[in-house]
């Protein structure tokens, strides 16, 4: 059995995920999509040096940041490491709010088209709507799902009808999705009133730790192409850097958009799983128990 533990970023998982992992002999296995990079750990709220000390933690701070690690080398990581925790008669337990990530892993899903291999070049001048309108002529059924604004999905959507020389659709309808480990899914959600303000309060933590002294340097050092640098806690120093914007107006952007991105995966969510929402240790350990 795996348990999957979720829920938006600033919800408290990481520490509940520590402690869930002694009382089961579990080991925790990253399901965050920028947590596998090195050297981004404030920007990401990677779990400390010390809750990583307590129980064992697969697939963090393990990737190069000029490397672009995919869902793809994602999915083939995380069952290794399901697979090796199984084999020593252990829980794995996912954390994590990247929902694609845990479904690759967890269900059927092939990733054996190589978007990499498609010519791009000829969208790299097109605005993010000319963008959406030719995925709409590509794969209408994807375009609807997935806002205009977001032109890396978009990219990669386009990209995957290019390399399969059909929809990403169509490749999808051809897939079972049948579960490939047994799994229960617990999510730690709260109250967007109670939730926004602890949004505030980590994003000033953030901050104090050094947010700014780490994610600068780096972006400097390895440009802003780099695929770690589009998590929410780094790209919002571009324009600082730039002298467009203050420390002050990062930190407000960043608080916007972690707002947002909380919206987002609290209703990707809630469509995608059949979660159990929990607020404590023994919520989970009462329903493992009785499974």
């Amino acid at each position: 059995m795996t348990i999957v533990l979720t829920g938006p970023t600033g919800s408290g998982k990481s520490e509940l995920a520590v402690r869930l992992a002694k009382s089961i002999d579990g080991e925790i296995v990253n399901a965050d999509a920028f947590q596998v990079y090195e050297g981004i750990h404030i920007a990401t709220a990677a779990p400390s040096e010390e809750l990583k000390a307590q129980v064992p933690h697969h697939l963090y701070d393990f990737v190069p940041l000029e490397e672009n690690y995919d869902i793809a080398r994602y999915q083939k990581d995380c069952r290794k490491a399901i697979k090796g925790i199984l084999s020593r008669g252990k829980t794995p337990i996912l954390v994590g709010g990247s929902g694609l990530y845990i479904r690759s892993a967890l269900f059927d899903y092939d990733f054996s088209v190589d978007a990499s291999k498609a010519d791009m070049t000829p969208f790299e001048s097109l605005s993010a709507e000319d963008l959406h309108a030719k995925l709409a002529e590509l794969d209408p059924a994807e375009a609807s799902k997935i806002p205009y604004q977001n032109t890396r999905r978009t990219l990669r959507a386009i990209a995957i009808c290019l390399a399969a020389g059909e929809s990403k659709t169509a490749l999808i309808a051809r897939q079972s999705h049948a579960p490939v480990f047994e799994a229960m899914f617990f999510a730690l959600f709260k109250d967007r009133d109670e939730l926004y303000p602890l949004v505030e309060k980590r994003v000033e933590a953030m901050f104090a730790a050094g947010l700014a002294e780490e994610t600068i340097p780096l972006v400097r050092k390895y440009g802003r192409a780099v695929h770690a640098f589009k998590a929410i806690g780094v790209k919002e120093f571009f324009p600082y850097i730039d002298g467009r914007a203050t420390l002050e107006e990062v930190k407000a952007s960043i608080k916007r958009n972690t707002r947002h991105y909380v919206k987002e995966q609290e209703t990707w969510f809630r469509h995608q799983f059949d979660l159990t929402y929990v607020s404590s240790l023994g919520e989970i350990t009462d329903k493992y128990g009785h499974r």
